[in-house]
């Protein structure tokens, strides 16, 4: 077993017996109520779902383990001469619970370099996909086709305890996130590139062997690969991605069968393909404006074009947060270190002072700060990758982290089938009407 193994058996097991005698004691105890409203919108704020490794504040942001965006970037381990943290990091301190040292982290980049090791055959299928074949289509694939390599399912089927689903969880967990890189760049290389595929290279960190299999030298690339793969991670169990990995695992699909449902989710436009949508956005901005840097009026004119149409104004808004999401601030903070001058990066810089204020004045837009999308996309510009549709990908890599280490946990708790009540409308009706007739 494993160091990073033994260290989470010895902290999440008792942790299982914990949580059931709590439920045992507390079950009735009543946290809130939901009305009709609730229903509707989406479930938004019901309380569902048990995801350990982070949660996300509406006027804070996002807190891993307790540790917040900054916080994370002073004390987790990083390269030697680097600025940012290195994902193996947080993927530890999600799992674990514990920051890491220098030499944990060292660990989990060791063991996922020796897992690395793609099968044939999902090269095989990639190659399969015509070239117009969006990125995630051709990603979630792959990941489907990794399947063959699951050792839950394997287990499974020869009738494993389930005291033991969560050892077989993890290594398919591992398996997968030290896979996960080399399947992307392949596609990336074989989408816009040509098929000139760059063999991995194992002396380097997962997000920095990650930059190299993609084509970028840079070492700034590599650094932003690092905190990018950092902040995508995780945002609480309930965004699509997260609770679609928690949901189809409940039915204890093997974490690939999970992971690639949650990455179809990750596709729609209303989640980790926005990214590609705001930088879109800024482009036609910048093009339908005459090129080069507009000025802040034009800038305002525009989003105010955008609203009148019906249309959004991507990357502003988030279901939760109700503040600048602080993962924006960190690529902003990145982009003064590494690229002040960049125009792009200073348009965005002047929406963000601009669109706010505007967004304000709509009476139903309750949130209108830029989340994580409105940024990211004119950093990796700056830095060559232009492939929008590649963007989500990116995202994906990423996510994996944190909803594969909550799924770890899934299985070690024993968490159920998930099979929540539905009802009809006129069911709705009925009962409400009874209620009120009976008040």
């Amino acid at each position: 077993m494993d160091k990073l193994k033994n260290k989470f058996a010895e902290k999440a097991l008792p942790k299982a017996s914990e949580i059931k005698e709590f439920i045992k004691e507390n079950g009735d105890f009543v946290l809130g109520q939901y009305n009709l409203d609730a229903v509707f919108s989406g479930q938004k704020g019901m309380i569902g779902l048990i995801t350990e490794t982070s949660l996300l504040d509406a006027e804070e942001g996002i807190r891993f383990r307790g540790y917040s965006i900054p916080e994370l970037s002073d004390k987790l381990p990083k390269v030697t001469g680097g600025n940012e943290p290195l994902p193996e990091g947080l993927f530890y301190l999600m799992l674990t619970g514990d920051l890491p040292s220098e030499e944990d982290v060292h660990d989990v980049t060791n063991n996922w370099a020796r897992r690395a090791i793609v099968p044939k055959h999902v090269f095989n299928v990639i190659d399969a996909f015509p070239l117009n074949a969006h990125p995630m289509t051709q990603f979630s694939a792959a990941i489907m086709a990794l399947q063959t390599e699951s050792e839950f399912a394997a287990a499974y089927r020869k009738g494993v305890n389930k005291k033991d689903y969560w050892d077989y969880t993890y290594e398919d967990t591992m398996n997968l996130i030290a896979r996960l890189p080399r399947v992307a760049a392949y596609i990336y290389r074989k989408t816009y590139k040509f098929s000139e595929h760059i063999e991995p290279n194992p002396k380097l960190d997962w997000a920095g062997n990650f930059a190299h299999m993609l084509g970028y030298s840079n070492e700034g690339f590599s650094e932003l690969m690092r905190l990018y793969m950092t902040i995508h991670a995780d945002h609480e169990g309930g965004n699509v991605s997260a609770h679609t990995t928690h949901l189809v695992g409940s039915a204890l699909s093997d974490p690939y069968l999970s992971l690639s449902a949650a990455m179809n989710g990750l596709a729609g436009p209303l989640h980790g393909l926005a990214n590609q949508e705001v930088i879109r956005w800024v482009l036609e901005l910048q093009a339908e404006l005459g090129g080069g840097k507009p000025s802040k009026q034009q800038i305002e004119d525009y989003i105010h074009k955008t609203i009148n149409e019906g249309k959004v104004v991507p990357g502003y808004g988030h279901a939760v947060l109700r503040k600048t999401d602080p993962r924006f601030t960190a690529q902003m903070e990145f982009a003064k270190k590494h690229m002040p001058n960049d125009e792009l990066v200073n348009i965005v810089w002047d929406i963000y002072d601009i669109t706010p204020t505007v967004l304000g004045t709509i009476k139903k837009i309750k949130n209108p700060w830029p989340n994580v999308d409105a940024h990211s996309g004119a950093l990796l510009l700056h830095y060559g990758m232009k492939e929008y549709d590649f963007y989500t990908v990116l995202f994906g890599v990423s996510r994996a982290l944190g909803v594969l280490a909550s799924l770890i946990w899934d299985r070690t708790l024993g968490l159920p089938l998930e099979r929540p009540k539905s009802v009809t409308t006129d069911w709705l009706k009925k009962t409400i009407a009874a209620k009120k007739a009976s008040a």
